[in-house]
């Protein structure tokens, strides 16, 4: 592979022959590598260091790669892992789709096979990193007539083998609801799969989608089922279906019409029994319009179609999210639980939530983290609303406001101080992840998701900082 890569990638391998020889391959590539010999070793290793991608052998003492792989998708959803195993199967693969694995690679590893797997899983992270699914044991949280509907929707939808259209805004819960769909269905003991459309370009859409065999091209030293050979059985979640190209369209047509295709490089014709669920926040219909989304295709993806309401839409969903979601993070940060009061409910009642459901559920993991006590005021929601942009926050009643007095020797800022508004952004910026770490006592997974960004980009500002 001629082209340069850059991240930084996690070894995990009992085996340091393995690890050293993986290493200098993925370093002439222009990756960084790290190693590890044991699972514990690479989550102690998560916690101190950025890494873009984990390639952990299977077959390991003490922890293995499937337990790594559960561990790192609980901890660090954002992290792709790549298993590497000598014992390949289809029903192996599966497993590790499953549990969360973004690939696996057959020993011996190819060169150019190892790049490729490793390139994908980049682009994967880096298209991924705005689309984090929800982080909720329950599927739908809410009694509005809206999510009643809707509910109700998904579970006759689940009874068939009908494709199923979800639309919604970002941050809706269409992962949540595909689920539920899967759940819900006879196919329940099948693997339910997923893909992230809009993350990779179409060469790589392409091999993701259908598999390939062994010499389709550079990198494609073994035959690899693809997703929807993988979801055999049971359901294929297509997450933002509405970014892919013609190209994609034309073949993807053909698999949910036929339900058989060929493997990239190949000729044999497969059958595969799958049920599709697909999801976007485009209009398709002006794409449609457009030329840039098939008609054919759309009336194909739009047989059970349902709409996911946005948190505008119904607020009286706000207080039962608000206090699961407070419930869920006292729990997870080892914290007894919290109370919210009526003004502090009042204040999240009022904001828009553009970011719906999401942006919701990481405001509130933000206030438990930063909470002084077990009370949380509408003056406690209001001064981490003040650090959140895109929200606004109330001014509190005039008998409650406190005056505003200068500190001692407090001036207007000047031309003549030499202090440009990048400057100060900057000052800002670099102070606001001194206090995130602070306040989550050095652990940089917590202290991302204090400051609403994700754990790569944490990294890139400390860097930037001189704060590594």
């Amino acid at each position: 592979m001629s082209e340069a890569l850059k991240g930084t990638v996690l070894l995990v391998d009992d085996d340091p022959a393995v690890a050293k020889v993986l290493g200098a391959l993925l370093a002439q590539a222009g990756l960084t590598t790290y190693a590890a010999k044991d699972g514990q070793e690479a989550l102690a290793h998560l916690e101190r260091k950025p890494v873009d991608v984990v390639v952990s052998d299977v077959r390991m003492p003490g922890m293995d790669g499937m337990r790594l792989l559960t561990e790192i998708a609980r901890n660090w959803p954002d992290v792709p892992v790549i298993l590497l195993t000598a014992h390949g199967t289809v029903p192996l693969a599966v497993e590790a789709m499953k549990a969360g694995a973004a690939d696996f690679v057959l020993k011996p590893f190819d060169r150019e096979e190892i790049l490729f797997t490793i390139r994908k899983a980049l682009l994967r992270a880096h298209g991924d990193e705005a689309n984090e699914p929800l982080r909720t044991p329950s599927a739908f949280v809410g009694g509005s007539r809206r999510m009643q509907d809707v509910q109700a929707l998904l579970a006759k939808a689940a009874t068939g083998m009908a494709t199923v259209l979800l639309r919604g805004e970002s941050g809706t819960g269409k992962e949540l609801a595909a689920k539920a769909v899967h759940d819900g269905s006879p196919r329940r003991a099948g693997p339910f799969v997923k893909l992230h459309c809009a993350a990779l370009p179409d060469t790589l859409l392409e091999s993701e989608l259908f598999g390939y065999e062994k010499g389709a091209f550079t990198g494609a030293a073994t035959r690899k089922p693809g997703r929807v050979e993988l979801a055999h059985g049971g359901t294929l979640f297509l997450d933002e279906i509405g970014d892919i190209s013609p190209t994609v369209q034309v073949k993807l047509l053909r698999v949910i019409q036929e339900r058989e295709l060929e493997r990239l490089g190949g000729t044999q014709t497969l059958k595969v029994d799958v049920r599709f669920v697909a999801a976007t926040h485009q209009p398709l219909e002006d794409l449609v319009k457009q030329g840039r989304f098939r008609e054919d295709l759309f009336y194909r993806l739009n047989v059970v179609p349902l709409w996911l309401p946005s948190l505008r839409e119904r607020p009286e969903d706000i207080e039962p999210l608000a206090r699961h979601f407070l419930d869920v993070h006292a729990k997870t940060n080892a914290k007894p639980p919290f109370t919210l009061t009526d003004d502090g409910l009042a204040v999240l009642q009022a904001q828009p939530w553009p970011g719906n459901v999401r942006q919701l559920q990481n405001f509130l993991e933000r206030l438990v983290v930063l909470a002084d006590g077990q009370t949380l005021t509408g003056e406690d929601v209001m001064r981490e609303l003040a650090r959140q942009p895109g929200l606004t926050s109330p001014v509190p009643p005039a008998s409650h406001a406190a005056p505003v007095t200068p500190e001692p020797g407090a001036h207007a800022p000047s031309s003549e101080s030499g202090r440009t508004l990048e400057s100060q952004r900057k000052d800002m910026e670099r102070q606001a992840m001194v206090d995130a770490l602070k306040r989550a006592g050095d652990n940089r997974t917590l202290a991302a998701r204090l400051l609403g960004i994700s754990r790569r980009t944490l990294y890139n500002k400390l860097e930037e900082h001189g704060l590594l």
